[in-house]
């Protein structure tokens, strides 16, 4: 006799995998066989995580349409089963799936608009961030200001992307009545995400040389290190202003030596 354990897992394979060989273990009942009433289990779990996916990317779900939606929301469920009670961790690899996913090869930005829907709700309930101690950063003697390591806002996530996706999103929200044309041939963006104290969530467009700084720092990199690869993304960038409008907007929280 299989263990409950067993059990169980043989279900959510019944359920995620579509294994109809668990049909067997379910009685019939109301006038449905076995199958019949897996088969109403598994379409009601599809559509809930369906519904899950939708309330994160709502514009890869207009730009694609419903039945396509679907059809991309149950091979990714297939391949990406749920491991977690929590349904917003569900669509984490969604993604990467879409970046693979034949069907969609003929929409090879889907996957960056999908990433950019993500990182706007991973951001909105990430952890807030402290403001940055600028007393403290003044007392730091100036020969040591290369040495200084920063800490990003945990409410906030850099994206890169070859195409325009930040107009793409833009003109799939709802509401908007403007100019609908995208030109992907536009060239790509560098993109910072960031909740803001009044928990609103903001997308900017960020120079090549604000990019680079973010990502060094971001990375663990010292301040010198992190101002050369700056001013190697952009000779012209403004290191000075570039920082002080990265600590007046909170993208900065912290820092070490």
């Amino acid at each position: 006799m299989a263990s409950l354990r067993e059990l169980q897992q043989s279900f959510a394979a019944a359920i995620f995998a579509n294994d109809h060989q668990f049909a067997a273990h379910i009685r019939s009942a109301g006038g449905l066989r076995g199958e019949q009433r897996l088969s109403i289990y598994r379409n009601n779990t599809q559509a809930n995580f369906t519904d899950a996916l939708r309330i994160t990317y709502p514009v890869v779900d207009r730009l694609v349409g419903d039945g396509f939606f679907r059809y991309a929301a149950v091979q990714y469920l297939a391949q990406h089963p749920s491991a977690s009670g929590d349904l917003q961790e569900f669509g984490g690899s969604f993604p990467e799936f879409l970046e693979t996913f034949e069907a969609a090869a003929q929409l090879p930005y889907l996957a960056d608009v999908a990433r950019l829907e993500l990182a706007q709700e991973q951001v909105f309930y990430a952890a807030e961030g402290d403001f940055l101690d600028t007393v403290a950063l003044s007392r730091v003697p100036q020969e040591r200001y290369g040495e200084l390591r920063f800490i990003l806002n945990p409410a906030s996530r850099l994206l890169s992307s070859t195409f325009p996706i930040l107009r793409i999103w833009q003109v799939n929200q709802e509401g908007y009545h403007g100019d609908q044309s995208v030109d992907l041939n536009a060239g790509g963006v560098e993109l910072l995400v960031i909740r803001q104290r009044n928990m609103d969530v903001e997308i900017q467009n960020l120079s090549a040389g604000d990019c680079a700084l973010l990502r060094a720092l971001r990375d663990g990199q010292d301040f010198a290190t992190a101002c050369e690869q700056a001013m190697t993304a952009q000779p012209d960038f403004d290191i000075p202003a570039g920082f002080r409008r990265h600590v007046a907007q909170g993208a900065l929280v912290g820092f070490s030596l």
